[in-house]
């Protein structure tokens, strides 16, 4: 038996699956994902692979993978994963589901606060004895905005629960979901399709997969759709997002805020599109990663690989 991984696992978990298979069956190196020839020779007879995002597991990886019999996915999205040849050479992919909603709804809950308040960025000011207040007056609430969830699976209905919980109205599209689903009735979520969600919600936060249908999805066109000075949350996949759409809204004053999360390309490379825009966050593919997100996720993928395995 041989188990690698190949990206950042809780300790506790590498060391529940070494309890189980054996110390020198387990694998264990965080930054595998950074050395293709090391890791396609790792694999090679390897039973298990454990990734997060960054490791693509498809082609010249795929390829490498003569024994593997499970993908385990330390998160949700399955983009970096070639799913129908996994499961065409008999490869079990199994990925963290539901565990590391809550970080994310958290993120988006509290992001959506702070770029509406657009009070927190004046430190620097503040530091260098200038006193911004008049500026930074006229911040808003976020009790009585609406939130449009674009998305309304596992960590959307849990963001309109937290929404809810301080005060906001929730709006959601899914044309997956069904008007019967008890989904609504739990959340006090509203069902309205995409265009209607466009131009009616004060926060638009993103929570669908990358597939051909949302390649581009809020391109300038439905940006320029939204409510003037609302904010834009992406967490869920880059490419579903114009980000030199978001840039250029955000310096006319189009758009009140937004939070980026996840890119295209990750790492995001050296740019000037996001060089001077206002009321905006960039963070590094973290929002669903966290403390305690990061043990759910790895002991839950532990003990589905060792379900699997027996």
């Amino acid at each position: 038996m041989k188990i690698v991984i190949s990206e950042f696992m809780d300790e506790n978990a590498v060391q529940t699956l070494r309890a189980r298979f054996g110390r020198e069956s387990v694998v264990y190196d965080a930054g595998l994902v950074d050395k293709p020839d090391e890791l396609a020779a790792a694999v090679a007879d390897c039973d298990v692979l454990i990734v997060r995002n960054r490791t693509q597991v498809r082609g010249v990886l795929l390829t490498a993978c003569a024994k593997t019999r499970v993908i385990g996915r330390l998160g949700v999205g399955l983009d970096n994963i070639d799913v129908a040849a996994c499961e065409a050479r008999g490869m079990k992919v199994i990925p963290a589901t539901g565990a590391n909603a809550l970080a994310v709804a958290e993120y988006v809950i509290g992001t959506a606060m702070m770029l509406r308040r657009a009070s927190y960025l004046s430190t620097d000011a503040v530091v260098a004895g200038k006193w911004p207040r008049a500026a930074l007056s006229n911040g808003r609430e976020t009790a009585g905005a609406t939130l449009g969830l674009v998305g309304f699976g596992s960590i959307g209905q849990l963001t309109a629960q937290l929404a809810r919980a301080v005060g906001m109205s929730v709006i959601a599209y899914d044309p997956i979901i069904k008007d019967s689903d008890h989904a609504w009735m739990d959340t006090g979520a509203i069902r309205v399709e995409l265009d209607e969600l466009i131009a009616q919600a004060d926060v638009v936060s993103l929570h669908v997969p990358l597939v051909e249908s949302t390649k581009n999805l809020f391109n300038a066109e439905r940006i320029s759709a939204m409510k003037k000075g609302a904010i834009l949350i992406n967490t869920a996949r880059g490419g579903i997002v114009d980000d030199a759409a978001v840039a250029s809204a955000l310096k006319s004053g189009h758009l009140g805020g937004a939070a980026i999360d996840v890119f295209e390309k990750e790492p995001l490379p050296a740019s000037e599109t996001f060089a001077g825009c206002p009321n905006l966050v960039l963070t590094p593919h973290i929002a669903g990663v966290s403390a305690e997100a990061n043990v759910r996720v790895s002991s839950m993928i532990a003990e589905k690989v060792i379900e699997a395995l027996s």
